[in-house]
This record gives structure tokens, sequence and C-alpha cells, in this order.
């Protein structure tokens, strides 16, 4: 079983060889415009391209919480958007996360990835703006990537 990488950087760079998968996730509302994803757009404008689209056509598609999505951005680079969160704000239900769609997204990742011999690269998935625990998600992570051999690593941004 591989263990998770932490190191300091930008998700948005990441490291190694080889293909990469960079996820993070999205909310379930069609909202793109704060947190890691404006790191995402600075650097390709495809993956807001596709989630907006992808959100405008969902009467006919599969968009919704657990869902993930597969945007190609480089020769060796792809980006998963995985719905995660309901809406974007706190509120009467508690903060944004839905672990369970976290858990649920994590699947398709970790089958594009063994597809595609990538190792995979994230923020702290659903604990910045989504307002979740790292050790919630952290176990999600371990039962559906490391533990089926996947190279995960985790970009802390900062000092």
């Amino acid at each position: 079983m591989s263990e998770i990488t932490y190191v300091r950087g930008d998700a948005t760079t990441p490291l190694g060889k080889g293909v990469k998968l960079i996820a993070h996730v999205c909310n379930d509302i069609g909202g793109w415009g704060k947190g890691f994803v404006l790191a995402l757009s600075n650097r390709w404008p495809e993956p807001e391209a596709a989630y907006r689209r992808w959100h405008r056509e969902r009467a006919g598609n599969d968009f919704a919480l657990g869902a993930t999505q597969f945007v190609k951005v480089d020769r060796y680079v792809w980006v998963a958007n995985m719905i995660g969160q309901r809406g974007t704000k706190t509120g009467s239900k508690g903060v944004p996360v839905r672990y369970e769609a976290i858990d649920t997204a994590l699947t398709p990742l970790a089958d594009k990835a063994l597809e595609l011999g990538a190792s995979v690269h994230m923020p702290r998935i659903g604990c910045g703006l989504a307002g979740g625990k790292w050790s919630r998600v952290e176990p999600l992570i371990a039962g559906r990537l490391t533990a089926r051999g996947i190279e995960v690593t985790v970009y802390d941004h900062g000092e």
C-alpha cells in the first residue's frame, strides 16, 4: 500500500514524472470563483469551462454530488472536477462538504489513475471553503486511492 506524501507547494504544478491527475472538490450549484479553482483557472481555462458546461447541461448528464469529470489540460496532466460539496455556504445543515460524495467521487478518480498509470495530486480536498476536516478526508483517500497502489501527493500552500 502506498502512503500519502505531503509537500509544501502548489498542486497546479504537480511534482514527479509521468501522467498526473490533479483532483479537487467542486460544489453542486455551478459556482466556480473562490479557493483552489482560482489557481486552476489561472493555469488552464479548460477545467472551469468543462465544469460550467457540465453544470449547464446537467439535465442530460451525471452532474450531481459524488460525480467526477476528467479534463485533459496538458499532454501529461488531467484535472478531476469532483462534486463533493452541497452549495457554498455554511448554514443550518452545517458546512458545505459532503464526505459521502467525496468518497463516491474518489472511486472513478482511482479507476482513471490506474487506467492512465497516473499519480494523483491535490490540495487538502474538502477542507478549505467546503469546511471539512482532514481527519475525515484522509482515510477516504487512503481507502480509495493508496490502498489500490496509487501514489498520492497532498500539497499545502504557503510557508
